[in-house]
This record gives structure tokens, sequence and C-alpha cells, in this order.
């Protein structure tokens, strides 16, 4: 895994995986700031529903100011949720680059994942981490008292997620469905690991900006590496 890793990370400033980089980074951006617009605009029509005469202002303000700081917030904690599946959508071209330099043979071999395909995977992780984390929250809520205990449920669960996510990205530039679904249970608690360092990548700052690209850059070395 430290091998994959840092394989990754020297391959960073390689021109398909830098244009890939900004354009993710460019589009989860995007979504950030319809988001926070949204609160903004939302906030701002509730606090003038609610206010008359000389508080109008005042309250649009803070309403405003509370708006701005519920985006900023959400903006961390949900970084993981947007970046990934929007990775998702590129995916195939940081896949290929990275066969296409260390495996050459396997990328002769592979078949592009396509556009619907992509957005396929992309929905699935999006689902997949929505109702994952739903289903895990009561139990984080229960381990508050132990202090560290909901951080790591909610590590453990995103693991396997990342895991799932990753290695289908890779997966179906080589398998059918079929024998991507034989696969992907038969790796399921080897593909944990991978999505561990993610995971821990993701918490980082800064770092966690260039975690999907590193992600699925790993998970293509992962899957190579487990085949020869």
């Amino acid at each position: 895994m430290l091998r994959a890793l840092m394989l990754a990370f020297g391959q960073l400033h390689d021109r398909a995986i830098v244009r890939v980089l900004l354009q993710s980074l460019a589009l989860t951006l995007l979504v950030f700031v319809a988001l926070g617009a949204a609160l903004v605009i939302g906030a701002r029509r509730l606090a003038l529903d609610a206010a008359w005469g000389d508080a109008i202002g005042h309250s649009t303000s803070l309403a405003t100011l509370a708006a701005l700081f519920a985006s900023i917030a959400a903006a961390w904690l949900l970084f993981r949720a947007v970046a990934l599946p929007v990775i998702g959508l590129f995916a195939d071209q940081v896949i290929g680059a990275v066969e296409t330099r260390h495996y050459p043979a396997a990328a002769h071999g592979a078949h592009a994942i396509g556009a619907l395909r992509s957005i396929e995977l992309a929905a699935l992780s999006l689902a997949r981490l929505l109702i994952a984390n739903l289903l895990a929250l009561p139990f984080a809520l229960l381990l508050l008292v132990t202090g560290i205990g909901p951080l790591l449920l909610l590590v453990a669960v995103n693991a396997l997620l990342l895991g799932r996510d990753l290695g289908e990205m890779v997966g179906a530039r080589h398998l059918d469905r079929a024998a991507l679904r034989d696969w992907l249970r038969a790796t399921r608690l080897s593909r944990a690991w991978l999505g561990l360092v993610v995971t821990l990548l993701f918490m980082l700052p800064l770092v966690n900006l260039l975690a999907p690209i590193l992600g699925a850059a790993m998970a293509t070395h992962w899957f190579h590496m487990r085949r020869i």
C-alpha cells in the first residue's frame, strides 16, 4: 500500500492528472458555491419574512453571516461526499494515465468506462455514502460518551465505502459487470485497507484536495499489483 501511495504522489505532475485535478476542483468548487448561494438566499428570505421595520437590515445581515458560516462548515464536512463522485466523472482519465505509464499491457487491453457508466458509478458512490452514513449516525451518537468512538466508527464506515468506490472505478475498466461483482465480493476486506489510507488523506488539510486523485491512482496500482 505504501508503494502504491508513493507511486501515486510521484505522478501528480503528469499533465493528464494535473488537468483532471483542475477540472475536478473547479467542479467541486462550483457545487459548493451553488450550495453557499442557496443557503445565503434562503437565509435572507427567511430573515425578511420574520423581520420588519428597522430590524430588517440587522436580521438579514445576521442571516447572511450565519449562512456563510454554514457554507464553510458544509464545505469542510461534505468535501468527501462531493469530491469523490466528482472525481468519478474523470476517473477514467486518471486511471488511464497511471496504466499507460506503469502498466502498458493492461492499458492496451482496458475498455474506456464511458460517460454514462462514469455517471452511474458516481451516483451509486454518492447514494452509498449518504445511506451508510445516515445508518451509522445513531450509533455514532450513542458512542459520543466514549469521546473518540464516533470518529472511529465514521472512519471505518468510510474506509469500507472508499475501498468499494475506488476498486470499482478501476475494475470497471477490466471486468464485465458479473466478474466485477465477484471481484468486489472477494476483495472486500483487502480493499478496506486501501479505503482506510484514502480516508485518512481526506482528513488532512490541503492534502484532502489531492485525496480523490491520489485515491484513484493508488487504487489503480493496488489493482494491478495484485494481478501481476
